[in-house]
């Protein structure tokens, strides 16, 4: 099977995946904007053959690419990057070439925020309530009907990118000064101090979910990023029942197949709010924490699930693993070195993050795993503890 990795170059801890697909038998085939003699050896050993694009985000040039690579190897069996910049990109070509997956018309579900809230809705999930803008005129409405504060997101976006706090009507007023109408806005009320967690796992080619797992953040998205805090996440030993069952009910709603996903909500008193449905893994070094977390590896899955065999069910029981950062701008009382000695073997991680993620996550990333919530607690303030003074 020929199987195109899109950007196998970055990021660069998903360069495994590229790594388990070659050691499950695919044919790979790169495409990416890096230099070759940029790639490490072990990537190049991976790839059957690497095709260099002048840039990833020029679709006529990358279906060019992927035409030389349909011409000199043969039917491209998939093409996949696990990474969500590229979704649109690897549907369209999905589309012209008639590689199985997803296509742009299978995309709405997942790219827009008002399309989610209406499957949501059929799930039978509580949502956070929210409306859609495309002009300036109806965001006093919307303001009128929501009240304040409100969060402000790209209808289609990614991530955090582009999203407003508007906590009064100056908030409110600036933002309506600055937005060029260009793309649609979606407004839900800012539910203070809310605890934003997810329901993440991988869907196999019957669209059945075969791996599960959660994570919740310490401090709010929003909070962190204006206020610099510490940042640290923590995935699950056990997913609590009810968002086992939302989860499991949005997934059939939306009928993925083959895919990972990642769906937020907020935890709200005893029940949760879904925030919004992700077509893929978590970001970042999520995966990894979820493959220490779970004792799996969760690429090599994925490609045996393309490869039509079964997921193989981890035989260890899962335990908790605390993703925390350190920045650069603050010093602490415990460097990486007294980590390591402190923790032992259960430190398993460590990785400088790249700039990109830097404002919202911090500059050093570290996984540390624990096997009670008091262990989790004390890896926050011993990790996070500023040196004084």
């Amino acid at each position: 099977m020929n199987f195109i990795v899109t950007s196998p170059f970055y990021p660069e801890n998903f360069q495994l995946f590229t790594n388990r697909l070659k050691q499950q038998g695919f044919n790979v085939l790169g495409i990416g904007q890096e230099p070759y003699d940029q790639l490490s050896q072990s990537l190049k050993d991976d790839l059957t053959e690497y095709y260099k694009v002048n840039d990833l985000e020029n679709t006529e040039e990358v279906k060019k690419a992927v035409a030389y690579l349909f011409f000199k190897h043969g039917k491209i069996d998939r093409i996949e990057s696990q990474n969500e910049h590229w979704l649109n990109l690897e549907a369209e070509i999905r589309e012209q070439f008639n590689i199985p997956g997803n296509k742009p018309k299978d995309l709405r579900k997942v790219k827009f925020k008002s399309e989610m809230k209406k499957l949501f809705a059929k799930a039978g999930v509580p949502a956070v309530p929210g409306k859609i803008a495309n002009k300036k005129g109806t965001v006093k409405r919307i303001v009128k009907e929501l009240g304040l504060p409100l969060v402000a997101k790209p209808n289609s976006g990614v991530g955090s990118s582009g999203t407003y706090k508007l906590k009064d009507q100056e908030a409110v007023d600036k933002f309506i000064a600055e937005w060029d109408e260009k793309e649609a806005y979606f407004f839900e009320p800012y539910i203070e101090n809310a605890k934003l967690l997810s329901y993440d796992g991988l869907i196999d080619q019957n669209g059945e979910i075969v791996f599960e797992t959660s994570l919740y953040y310490r401090d709010p998205t929003l909070e962190v990023l204006k206020y610099q805090l510490d940042y640290g996440y923590i995935i699950q030993k056990e997913i609590p029942e009810k968002l086992r069952a939302y989860g499991q009910a949005i997934v059939k709603q939306f009928g993925m197949k083959e895919r990972f996903f990642h769906i937020e909500f907020f935890e709200n008193g005893d029940d949760y709010l879904v925030v919004e449905y992700n077509n893929r893994v978590a970001g970042g070094y999520a995966i990894d924490m979820y493959n220490y977390a779970n004792h799996v590896d969760l690429f090599r899955q994925f490609a045996r699930i393309v490869d039509g065999q079964p997921f193989e069910t981890p035989t260890v029981p899962a335990r908790y693993c605390v993703a925390i950062t350190h920045r650069d701008q603050n010093t602490y009382a415990h460097d990486e070195a007294a980590i390591r000695s402190h923790y032992g073997d259960r430190f398993v991680f460590s990785k400088r993050l790249p700039d990109a993620f830097a404002a919202l996550q911090g500059n050093q990333f570290y996984g540390i795993l624990a096997d009670t919530e008091e262990e989790v607690e004390d890896i926050f303030n011993y990790v996070h503890q500023h040196k004084e003074g």
